[in-house]
């Protein structure tokens, strides 16, 4: 078990939300557990409370917890891509029903944030030289998905 586990609040969309990660990412993605709430919980009885999940050997809980804490940007799941094939698909998955951001940043159709990060980018925006690293920045800026090629090429 990991020391640190992200938690994430949802309305009543957990069990949904955990299926459809563990369908994007795939490989040794999977649902863990589902708890259910009982009599003296404040969720309907017999319904899902929590569910554990993994996704690429990492763990969360999604718990069903009602509307009073819905997500925002100022948390985010940053997800390191091998190259611009990944960033394309999880791209393409992940904001399906959600909504597009700047520089690799988007809402999934739950409302939870996430950053789909090409390899090399930090690389690339921390040229030696200022001017390239400048420009790859700029470039970066002018993005909603990513193109490790074309920041490299700025």
């Amino acid at each position: 078990m990991q020391k640190i586990t992200t938690f994430l609040w949802f309305d009543s969309q957990a069990e949904e939300a955990a299926n459809h990660y563990v369908s994007v990412f795939g490989g040794d993605s999977r649902i863990l557990g589902v708890t259910h709430y009982g009599a003296a919980a404040p969720g309907e009885p017999g319904s899902v409370m929590t569910v554990s999940f993994r996704l690429a050997d990492q763990e969360y809980i999604a718990l069903n917890g009602g509307p009073q804490f819905p997500f925002t940007e100022a948390i985010s799941l940053s997800v390191n891509c091998e190259d611009q094939a990944e960033v394309d698909r999880l791209w393409d998955a992940l904001t399906e029903g959600g909504e597009e951001g700047q520089c690799g940043w988007l809402k999934d159709k739950y409302g939870l944030s996430w950053q789909i990060v090409p390899s090399g980018l930090p690389e690339v925006l921390s040229d030696p030289d200022p001017a390239r690293a400048e420009r790859a920045m700029k470039a970066m800026f002018g993005m909603r998905k990513l193109d490790i090629q074309a920041v490299r090429d700025a």
